[in-house]
């Protein structure tokens, strides 16, 4: 068990699948078998982790199921129903310029150019067509496509977006 400080959560475990350890998972990545490319995964509740590695994993039609390193029948699977699935933010790759892990955006303050605070982003959806930031804030629930159109700066350093908006759109 681990109290691993720095875990971005991932993805959870819906159900066990089969009787030989295989998990559906419910994944909060672009890709589900994206999961895939960290090579440790932590499951915990309440704070309370437990490493593990991934075997094996596939998409079908249903969704994404894993296979996990020492998890060999259905009890076992089942006992990680509702578990959250972690990973360390040291495994994640370093983002290309201009681009962002959705974690990295959520809690920064969002203003317009003239100074205005939209408020601060507390998610991120998916349309068709690009990803939305939600913005909370005093002017009530903003949705502002992350779009070069709109976001017109993004500062790590001040943790504030800028974006071509206004409070009333």
């Amino acid at each position: 068990m681990t109290s691993e400080p720095d875990l971005i959560p991932m993805a959870y475990v819906r159900a066990a699948v089969g009787i030989k350890g295989w998990l559906k998972i419910k994944a909060d990545t672009e890709l589900a078998d994206g999961l895939l490319d960290y090579p440790r995964w932590f499951l915990g509740q309440d704070g309370v982790w437990q490493e593990y590695a991934p075997h094996e994993g596939k998409v079908t039609p249903d969704g994404f199921q894993a296979k996990l390193v020492g998890i060999d029948d259905r009890t076992a699977a089942e006992a990680l129903r509702g578990m959250t699935i972690a990973v360390p933010r040291a495994d994640f790759a370093e983002p290309e310029e201009d681009e962002y892990y959705w974690v990295d955006l959520i809690g920064m303050s969002v203003v317009n150019p003239a100074g205005v605070r939209l408020g601060m982003v507390s998610g991120l959806n998916e349309s068709g067509a690009h990803d939305l930031l939600v913005v909370e804030g005093e002017h009530g629930t903003l949705l502002i496509p992350f779009v070069e159109r709109f976001i017109q700066d993004v500062n790590r350093d001040t943790q504030t977006i800028t974006a071509d908006w206004e409070a009333d759109y």
